[in-house]
């Protein structure tokens, strides 16, 4: 079940940009510190798309820091909210974007056969790739992006990249292009060492323990960027220590 959990884990923590500036203060206090049942209440009486693409956002990061794995409800939460977002403004880009991680996170939960059937990975694809059309310089896109290539060779090989269109070409030029756009974000760093590790950690060691250095020297913004940081420290520790092996099998498990 571990492994199944990390199919989609770097594509849903890497991709959760900073809270909209149209949120009110007490909102975007309590999610930068965590607090995110409070910051759903101070999002709900407003009603409109921003403050349910940010509800939707909570959501998923209060799922993603528990330690008790995904809790199915919040990620059901999350997607109606940013449905509802989209209700009200169809291109909305961060009610999309977090659109794309709720069903990326839906699909972990399923096993091959039915995340394949449910079609959830080509949607959160094809959400990245419209908000890249809208917003090309969109860091966040990028790297959910960037991870979704990596995921795709590590679990369907040559053949499944190919029926994807999946290569580590782009997966490259899409990290690239996130960490140009946001250089200091400890997640997007992570998540890129992350999926790297878990594909192949010895053959890539030197790309991931470049992005481990840069994650573990960013400034953290918020509660979940710290988490992000504080779990790129623990892999480079596992890698430094027990070897790519290690960390290969560890990074697989880790969110």
């Amino acid at each position: 079940m571990k492994a199944l959990i990390s199919l989609f884990a770097a594509l849903v923590l890497l991709a959760l940009p900073r809270p909209a500036a149209a949120q009110g203060q007490d909102a975007l206090q309590a999610y930068s510190t965590g607090n995110y049942d409070k910051a759903l209440a101070a999002a709900a009486a407003a009603g409109n798309a921003d403050s349910d693409a940010f509800s939707a956002r909570v959501l998923l990061a209060k799922a993603l820091s528990s330690e008790q794995g995904l809790s199915s409800d919040l990620l059901s939460k999350a997607l109606a909210e940013a449905n509802a977002a989209l209700s009200l403004e169809p291109d909305h880009v961060e009610a999309r974007m977090q659109k794309a991680i709720a069903l990326s996170l839906m699909a972990r939960l399923m096993d091959n056969a039915e995340a394949r059937k449910s079609g959830f990975g080509g949607e959160a694809r094809d959400l990245a790739e419209g908000v890249l059309t809208a917003d090309p310089e969109n860091a966040y896109a990028h790297a959910f992006l960037a991870v979704w290539h990596v995921e795709v060779l590590r679990r369907g090989g040559t053949l499944g990249a190919m029926v994807m269109g999946a290569s580590l070409r782009d997966a490259r030029r899409h990290y690239e292009a996130a960490s140009a756009s946001a250089p200091d974000d400890a997640s997007i760093h992570w998540q890129w060492a992350r999926a790297l590790a878990a594909l192949d950690a010895k053959k890539y060691r030197p790309e991931i323990e470049a992005a481990l250095a840069a994650a573990r020297a960013a400034h953290t913004d918020d509660a979940l960027e710290a988490v992000m940081q504080a779990r790129a420290a623990e892999l480079a520790g596992l890698l430094a220590r027990d070897g790519p092996k290690a960390a290969e099998v560890h990074a697989l498990e880790m969110l």
